[in-house]
């Protein structure tokens, strides 16, 4: 069982290996994201660990080049970022599990043997609406072949109308998934968004998948408008 393990931390990464070679893996370290994306994408590996805060490049972009390489090897994602939504971005950019330090080094083990499990089937996560697409691992979404720019807020909003077609979702319902659980300003500021959108991915293409349920909130058609 091989296991390439991305972290920037000496001390803890030579701990964690020692510890995984007693237990029967084979370990490589590497202590910086953009030579960890080298070495996942150069060798065949059956789970990696890796951290998000790193050197050159971080985990999150390293996970999401290594998806949209259609790389597949299991992710497990060890850090001390325990924030709910970053664990939202690391699972929505293609991550498999996800551990926080401090940790159990016994609930590791476990966790990579059942991801070794698992294996690694191909896992495209490409959402879409018609002809409207979303690729939450290369941040991408497309009308037809033409590639449409959004801001980081604007491509959160889309994902989750998308996550969710056909449904009739509420701007309270939208305010806490998509913006901070903190956020306590004016929920209208979805009303300006979806205006964003429907500029961007509906009406230069003659489409309508936006909808407005007045008094209730919006709707993104399956059929992609």
């Amino acid at each position: 069982m091989k296991v390439l393990m991305i972290e920037d931390e000496a001390r803890l990464a030579r701990t964690v290996a020692r510890g995984l070679t007693a237990e029967g893996f084979v370990v490589d370290t590497v202590q910086d994201g953009h030579q960890g994306l080298l070495a996942a994408m150069a060798s065949q590996y059956d789970v990696i660990v890796l951290d998000i805060m790193l050197p050159s490049m971080n985990g999150y972009d390293v996970c999401r080049r290594l998806r949209a390489a259609e790389n597949w090897t299991p992710v497990l994602m060890l850090t001390a970022k325990d924030g709910e939504y970053d664990q939202v971005d690391a699972f929505d950019l293609g991550a498999d599990d996800y551990l926080t330090k401090p940790f159990s080094f016994m609930l590791l083990v476990a966790r990579l043997r059942a991801l070794i499990r698992r294996g690694a089937p191909e896992r495209p996560a490409v959402l879409t609406a018609g002809d409207l697409s979303l690729d939450p691992a290369a941040r991408l979404v497309r009308r037809g072949e033409k590639e449409i720019e959004l801001t980081p807020r604007e491509f959160g909003l889309l994902q989750f109308l998308m996550r969710h077609p056909g449904m009739v979702l509420s701007k309270s319902e939208i305010l806490r998934s998509v913006w901070d659980l903190n956020y306590d300003g004016d929920e209208n500021v979805v009303e300006v968004y979806v205006g964003y959108l429907r500029r961007k991915v509906d009406r230069p293409f003659g489409r309508h998948a936006i909808r407005t349920v007045r008094g209730v909130g919006y709707r993104l058609m399956g059929d992609g408008g």
